[in-house]
């Protein structure tokens, strides 16, 4: 399983709990596993636990350091500026993300948080890898909850 495809099962995961179906992996420079996580605001009730977040704070616990500065971030979703800040500051890499998010982003859209001339890391983003399934899974949720 790639990772893209890890970060939806996650999703997907995160979703049946009613949480807005977002996946999250950490992968070390080898392109090995060291946190997956979906979100968990809902069942937290702590509005920073999304699904980056969480998998950030646990590669980072696991690692027994703040910096990520050898990792990749694959996510379902395009961070949030939160998130995206979040990835500045742990010195990630690489992101990937799958659905781009004109109403909430904060990498393309939005705030652009890491083209900011305040941003102090910048890392390499790749956007756009498996929309399609990353945009559906949100659409379908929303969907879901709007009948």
């Amino acid at each position: 399983m790639n990772p893209m495809e890890r970060a939806l099962v996650a999703a997907r995961a995160a979703g049946m709990r009613g949480e807005v179906p977002v996946g999250a992996v950490v992968l070390d420079p080898d392109g090995a596993t060291l946190a997956v996580a979906g979100n968990e605001v809902e069942a937290r009730h702590d509005a920073t636990a999304h699904a980056e977040m969480l998998a950030l704070r646990a590669a980072a616990a696991l690692r027994a350091s703040r910096y990520l500065d050898d990792c990749t971030l694959v996510v379902t979703l395009e961070p949030c500026p939160m998130c995206a800040q979040a990835l500045s500051l742990f010195r990630v890499s690489r992101l990937i993300f799958g659905a781009y998010d004109p109403k909430g982003g904060g990498v393309e859209h939005g705030a652009r948080v890491l083209a900011a001339p305040s941003c102090l890391h910048r890392p390499e983003i790749v956007g756009g890898i498996e929309e399609g399934a990353c945009a559906a899974l949100l659409r379908d949720f929303f969907a879901a909850r709007r009948r």
